[in-house]
């Protein structure tokens, strides 16, 4: 053989060689490195759907971790083995079910995914119906450090923006709370402590819908396929499957709900705010209440635009221009109507401790 071509195909070899076994950085420990990380995003997703079928009371199966995976039934049947290797669940007349240290670590995900989504919903203007599957994407990618690095940024919020609890850095988490909608009497008053973010085309439909954890309703009516009701001072008019991915917890006494909004001021008149809508999240809310758009807050109508949108209104001395779909959002109280309404405390810039936390972390 040529010498040259001798000396090439060594120098070759030893190049191959080195970018398939250098340590750490080499093609095979890549690729090692790469089967664990898929193998650890499988066995977190599994815990997690494991656990939120224990929390919900529904059975966990082979079947309904492969509709959730979405891969096949002999995957799933390998993950729950895995699983049973590594000490996180046990088979209880084959039901899978999660042991102390499985449940612990599945709350640990479940954790930090409703931080991102918390975070996604405070802190970025990504769309309400994409918070769900970006947070599963980034929940695997914190230590337990920095889980509690964002929790702490974040005010340590107890709620996510779905109205789901945030587990506790010590694994504690309230029972489920609420009843479907539809279940409520006719002309009951109720507030909003969950919507149901899956699937994102039903979800969709209540975003549009300016719905939000905290918002309280009046049922009116319900039927086979719809669920008609009143919040935020319009009547709504939901599927009977939309409807069910609302739960509600009733409101014993009774109370007005705001029907007015900074929107229906005309000009000239004046408003007293009650409160902003529990639909107004992340950076909407943080920018009217940086405008000074509080409880108690006296708000007047003064210029209309041409086209009667945005509107010029005078904030505590400043005059700001707010478009319709914003105004909306603002529930008040004319001053000097015959007719007032009690502040709502669910409603506040500053509101009570559940959707204050569902809102934004207890600040």
């Amino acid at each position: 053989m040529n010498p040259a071509v001798a000396l090439v195909t060594f120098v070759l070899a030893c190049v191959a060689l080195v970018v398939l076994l250098w340590p750490q950085k080499g093609l095979i420990a890549r690729l090692s490195s790469f089967r664990r990380s898929e193998e650890r995003v499988l066995v977190e997703d599994t815990l997690k759907h494991l656990y939120n079928c224990e929390y919900a009371g529904r059975r966990a199966t082979e079947e309904s971790l492969a509709g959730f995976l979405g891969t096949s039934h002999g995957q799933a049947l390998r993950l729950l083995s895995r699983l049973e290797e590594l000490g996180f669940l046990t088979f209880e007349r084959l039901d899978p079910i999660l042991t102390r240290e499985g449940r612990t670590y599945a709350l640990r995900v479940l954790r930090t995914h409703r931080l991102w989504e918390r975070y996604l919903a405070d802190r970025t203007g990504v769309d309400p119906t994409e918070w769900h599957a970006e947070a599963d994407r980034r929940e695997h990618t914190l230590t337990r450090e920095q889980a509690e690095q964002l929790a702490s940024r974040l005010g340590h919020p107890l709620y996510d923006p779905h109205g789901d609890p945030i587990p506790t850095a010590a694994g504690e988490i309230p029972p489920m709370a609420g009843q479907p909608l539809a279940t409520l009497e006719e002309g009951a008053i109720a507030r909003i402590v969950h919507l149901e973010d899956e699937p994102p085309e039903l979800f969709q439909e209540i975003v549009t819908a300016g719905l939000g954890p905290g918002m309280r309703l009046r049922l009116l009516d319900t039927s086979l396929d719809a669920v008609h009701f009143e919040a935020d001072g319009r009547e709504h008019v939901m599927s009977s499957a939309v409807a069910s991915r609302i739960a509600v917890e009733p409101i014993e006494q009774r109370v007005e709900l705001p029907t007015q909004t900074l929107a229906n001021l005309r000009e000239g008149e004046t408003g007293r705010v009650l409160g902003i809508s529990p639909a107004c999240q992340g950076p909407a809310r943080r920018r009217l209440l940086d405008l000074g758009v509080v409880t108690g807050t006296e708000i007047r109508a003064e210029l209309r635009s041409t086209t009667g949108d945005p509107v010029a209104y005078r904030i505590r001395g400043a005059l700001i221009a707010l478009r319709l779909d914003q105004a909306s959002l603002i529930r008040i109280t004319r001053i000097g109507s015959a007719r007032t309404a009690p502040p709502d405390p669910q409603a506040d810039g500053s509101p009570s401790a559940h959707e204050r936390h569902a809102a934004g972390g207890g600040k």
